[in-house]
């Protein structure tokens, strides 16, 4: 897809959407709404009741938490009224604070769920690891002073792959009753005075992502060993694991959906990582593998969860 490639004028009819937004989520309490305290969802919301000129909801992929950025949240939402593209995106953005901004919109099938459908999400994660706090991007890649070796936190993400009970990497908020997830890679590298965890899995805990940093980074840091996260895993006890990673380092990337749907897929981000001169963070850009399908197992005790329980699908 084109860079450049202007949102369609045409008009599309009533029914189901999909977009893609992206946000800095320094300023905000989350994606969620709540009371009290700013979060990206009624922003949105509000912008797209603008152009809808009627009350629009929206439903998104996954949460982020307080702090957390995103280069590409796909949601949905049904509209009751014709909208084009350029209506969504141009009007919606006309709507929002410059910190949150329409991507794409695309009409989509009416059993198109932004959560239900994706097969995966990906997170990338940015550490500054040098003895001191960045200026730039100070708000945007998360900090640590200490020495990091790289090649120890990858020989520990390596044994997070596959289906595994991940208790041990939940928040004690976690609301979802089933801690198995299938993790299809973890990929730790270092470019300068930047780390970078770039992790993929069909769906996370809360907290999980920013929950495994923080133990890669003792790992790396020498306080654990390399097998420490087999012990973690076994042990399926929160406390046991390391620290929970500062929030702004963490970027939702991106969700996976089955190519029947024909979503716009552009680089994955944060879009500063181009800078990185001899890396292409998204080459090669790894098929959806059948072997990251839920096993049976697994797949029946998530749906017989969400039957019981379906607002708390992650």
């Amino acid at each position: 897809m084109s860079f450049f490639t202007q949102p369609s004028e045409r008009p599309l009819p009533a029914g189901r959407f999909a977009l893609a937004v992206e946000y800095q989520g320094s300023a905000y309490h989350g994606w969620q709404t709540q009371q009290g305290v700013p979060s990206v969802q009624p922003l949105l919301e509000k912008a797209l009741s603008l152009v809808a000129q009627t009350p629009i909801s929206v439903m998104c992929a996954g949460r982020t938490d307080a702090g957390v950025h995103a280069s590409a949240q796909l949601v949905h939402f049904d509209s009751p009224v014709a909208r084009s593209e350029r209506a969504w995106v141009r009007g919606g953005n006309n709507a929002l604070p410059p910190d949150i901004r329409v991507l794409w919109a695309r009409s989509v099938p009416e059993h198109f769920h932004a959560r239900h459908s994706a097969l995966a999400r990906r997170y990338r994660y940015i550490l500054h690891n040098h003895i001191t706090r960045p200026a730039g991007l100070h708000n945007l890649v998360a900090w640590c002073h200490d020495a990091l070796d790289v090649e120890k936190m990858q020989a520990a993400a390596d044994l997070l792959v596959g289906e595994k009970d991940f208790s041990c990497f939940r928040s004690a908020k976690c609301q979802s009753r089933i801690a198995w997830r299938h993790m299809h890679f973890v990929r730790v590298y270092r470019r300068g005075y930047w780390i970078i965890v770039d992790i993929q899995a069909n769906a996370f805990l809360h907290h999980m992502v920013r929950n495994i940093v923080g133990t890669l980074m003792k790992i790396g840091a020498g306080e654990r060993p390399i097998a420490w996260v087999e012990e973690l895993l076994e042990a399926k006890q929160r406390a046991q694991a390391g620290m929970t990673a500062p929030a702004e380092g963490l970027y939702l990337i991106g969700a996976l959906y089955p190519e029947r749907y024909q979503l716009p897929q552009g680089p994955l981000g944060p879009h500063f990582m181009t800078l990185l001169a001899d890396e292409d963070p998204d080459a090669p850009y790894p098929e959806f593998l059948p072997s990251w399908h839920r096993s049976d197992l697994t797949r029946s005790q998530s749906d017989a969860s969400l039957a019981r329980h379906p607002s708390q699908a992650l």
